[in-house]
């Protein structure tokens, strides 16, 4: 068998050894080595070009300088106000307004007595009683200027009037809102301890508020019950009577003075 020499042989030819050479793709695989090194460097360069050619364009094309135009705006300046003349007096101040005359009261002229017969005496002459009543004796007849209220549609006098009017108004907004005694907790129990849920409600499972309304007067007493939102089945007059058996409120206060106020209320029935 012939020895055959491999210490200068390349891989391409122990590989290729005994086969046709002339295919190509021994030839392929001698210059494959070549072609990858040649396209690395190729690769190389494009990228250092790439990253190089903004900095080759400002030399190649330089910039032109843009001139910046600032609008100049032209700013009006105020005059300066005239020196005060210190040597002319200040105008001097109007005149007080003239007070209103005072009101002219209505009086009738007094005739004094003069004996005559009755044929010779003028009506004009002897003022009406009722005339009296609303004007003074003067010498001369005058009409007044001074006019009284209209007094007529108020019973009693002075305060007395007015505060019967303050006490027959029911307010819904006032300064002291009425309050049951010991406050809303107490209340809230109260309603708890006193309420028998009725039957037929319980029966069919019915739960909800009933929201009534009544008045408290100036004692506290409760009076006016309304039922605003009806639940039904018992738990309306349910809730009528459990305010009907309330303690005396502390009545609303509007300007210091007891009045009485429109409270409204919400009754929960609820089964546990």
């Amino acid at each position: 068998m012939e020895n055959k020499n491999y210490a200068n042989a390349t891989l391409d030819d122990i590989v290729f050894e005994g086969r046709n050479r002339e295919y190509g793709a021994y030839m392929l695989r001698k210059v494959y080595n070549k072609h990858v090194t040649r396209g690395l460097f190729i690769a190389i360069a494009l990228f250092m070009i790439f990253l190089a050619a903004p900095v080759l364009s400002k030399y190649i094309f330089p910039e032109e300088a843009v001139e910046e135009h600032v609008a100049v705006v032209d700013v009006n300046t105020l005059a300066e106000p005239p020196p005060i003349d210190k040597t002319t007096p200040p105008p001097p101040p109007p005149p007080p307004a003239e007070p209103p005359p005072p009101p002219v009261q209505k009086t009738i002229k007094f005739t004094p007595p003069v004996i005559k017969k009755d044929e010779e005496v003028r009506k004009e002459e002897v003022p009406d009683v009722e005339e009296l009543k609303e004007a003074a004796v003067d010498v001369k007849t005058q009409e007044g200027t001074t006019t009284k209220p209209d007094l007529s549609g108020l019973e009693g006098t002075g305060d007395a009037a007015v505060a019967d009017v303050v006490e027959d108004k029911v307010f819904e907004f006032v300064e002291q809102q009425p309050e049951f005694p010991g406050g809303q907790e107490a209340m809230m129990k109260f309603l708890g301890q006193n309420i028998r849920y009725p039957s037929v409600a319980q029966r069919n499972g019915l739960e909800g508020r009933v929201i009534l309304s009544f008045v408290v007067d100036q004692n506290g007493e409760i009076s006016d019950i309304k039922i605003l939102k009806p639940l039904g089945g018992g738990t309306d007059e349910e809730a009528i009577r459990v305010v009907k058996t309330m303690p005396k409120w502390r009545p609303g206060k509007q300007n210091g003075r007891a009045v009485k106020v429109k409270f409204t209320l919400p009754v929960l029935f609820s089964i546990k």
